[in-house]
């Protein structure tokens, strides 16, 4: 059987500029290169372990109104709350679901993010 791997993320935005500071200056992720022949709708993102986030613009684009969310691993999450908090962006206090702790934030465009530490 194939062994599968996540290799990357697509969210779509409503607003390309707003989501690059949110994820760039808020989040810390980095630019990576992306092919001229996509044009200029989108942008890709290194966030990590050869990892990416592809960002979408999509002009009428509506978030789920559901739990589908990306969840990113943090090693100490009251800690990123706090420094989520200190650049002014609006997360959940962390909370205990037995597996861990986690915390609730949403983009620019109102895409769902939750914060993971897990147990160890």
């Amino acid at each position: 059987m194939a062994r599968f791997t996540v290799q990357h993320i697509a969210l779509d935005v409503d607003d390309l500029a707003a989501a690059l500071t949110f994820y760039c200056d808020g989040l810390g992720f980095d630019l990576a290169p992306r092919p001229a022949s996509l044009g200029d709708g989108g942008a890709w993102l290194d966030i990590g372990d050869g990892r990416q986030l592809h960002l979408v613009e999509v002009a009428e684009f509506v978030p789920p109104a559901t739990s589908q969310h990306l969840a990113l691993g943090v090693d100490d999450c009251a800690g990123a709350v706090d420094d989520l908090r200190s650049r002014d962006i609006e997360v959940s206090d962390p909370f205990d679901v037995g597996a861990g702790l986690q915390a609730f934030l949403r983009d620019p465009a109102g895409n769902l993010l939750e914060l993971n530490q897990p147990n160890r």
